[in-house]
């Protein structure tokens, strides 16, 4: 399991990922961090980021009818959110690559 203080600096860039293959909402959101290992993801961190994310025009949202209940609120990326998402990319590689960097030149020793 991944400990939360190290998923706080990525979810939101992750949220992104995940609404950028296609519209989604937030219950999907929590399902699909779960299937790419991130672990069980309460819904109570999930909605607030995604709140933030549509106040911030990153997303915007839009309520449908469910086919298995009430309406679902459901969200798509901005042109802003892609550029947001893009430099949140580049920005993990590189952070990524340095970590790498460090534990191999540290375990090789």
């Amino acid at each position: 399991m991944i400990p939360s203080q190290m998923l706080k600096g990525t979810l939101e860039g992750c949220i992104l990922a995940i609404i950028s293959k296609s519209e989604t909402y937030g219950y999907e959101i929590s399902r699909q961090l779960e299937e790419y290992g991130f672990g069980n993801i309460a819904e109570g961190t999930i909605y607030p980021l995604l709140l933030r994310l549509e106040k911030n025009g990153m997303v915007t949202a839009v309520y449908r009818q469910s086919e298995l209940g009430p309406k679902r609120k459901y969200y798509s990326l901005t042109a802003k959110g892609r550029t947001e998402l893009g430099q949140f990319a580049g920005n993990y590689r590189e952070l990524s690559a340095a970590v790498e960097r460090l534990f191999y030149d540290v375990e090789s020793k």
